[in-house]
């Protein structure tokens, strides 16, 4: 199963005790291994130059290290889809995309790599300065990011965790002070198809591609 022998001791910890870090290496090792593969999600985007923040929610896929896709659902609909070599921006309303070529150095290598540590935490150690503590049914990851490419996507990633191991919530702090909280539910270890991360634009969409590759 998912348990690790020492994540016993963690149960006796007390409410927001700080963990060792042997015992955040054995947190982050049963996250990996419980790697949530499609989940439904509520977000908030708080803005400082809007009243109110903008609220959405979707369904997202991922399969590690790389893949991806994110729908938002309402009145403001988009399709965001990588295969790890290339990310498609879909907006139905306005029936265009935006394609982006990803590695070799893209601007959006680092946006993609916090999308994915959010979701399965993989190798976060490389690129991150991460504290954790853990509560009576949850843990708490903060994230800090070591190098000048992962700053420039976000200041600070707060990660709320649950017993059974699953990431519940983010907590993303953009780099212009902007805050982006999102909620995950229904989640779901079922094997994804491969097409799930690929996309072609419909006949009729006009596509752009604003890195000009």
């Amino acid at each position: 199963m998912y348990a690790i022998p020492a994540l016993v001791a963690l149960t006796s910890v007390t409410n927001a005790a700080s963990l060792s870090e042997a015992d955040l290496k054995n947190l982050l090792t049963a996250i990996r291994q419980n790697r949530t593969t499609q989940a439904d999600f509520q977000e908030e985007r708080v803005m400082r130059l809007m009243k109110k923040p903008v609220v959405s929610s979707g369904t997202v896929w991922f399969q590690p290290p790389k893949k991806f896709r994110r729908e938002v659902k309402g009145t403001s609909p988009s399709v965001s889809a990588s295969d790890g070599r290339e990310l498609w921006i879909y907006y139905p309303n306005f029936k265009s995309a935006e394609h982006y070529p990803l590695g070799k150095g893209s601007p959006l290598d680092a946006t993609v790599a916090a999308i994915n540590s959010a979701l399965n935490l993989e190798n976060i150690e490389i690129s991150f300065s991460i504290t954790a503590t853990r509560n009576e049914n949850e843990y708490q990851l903060q994230l800090l990011p070591r190098t000048a490419a992962m700053k420039r996507a976000f200041q600070k990633l707060d990660i709320q965790v649950s017993d059974k191991f699953r990431v519940d919530r983010t907590d993303m702090l953009l780099p212009n002070g902007d805050r982006i909280v999102t909620v995950y539910s229904n989640q779901t270890r079922t094997p994804i198809s491969s097409s799930t991360f690929e996309f072609k634009p419909p006949t009729g969409t006009e596509v752009t591609s604003p890195l000009g590759q």
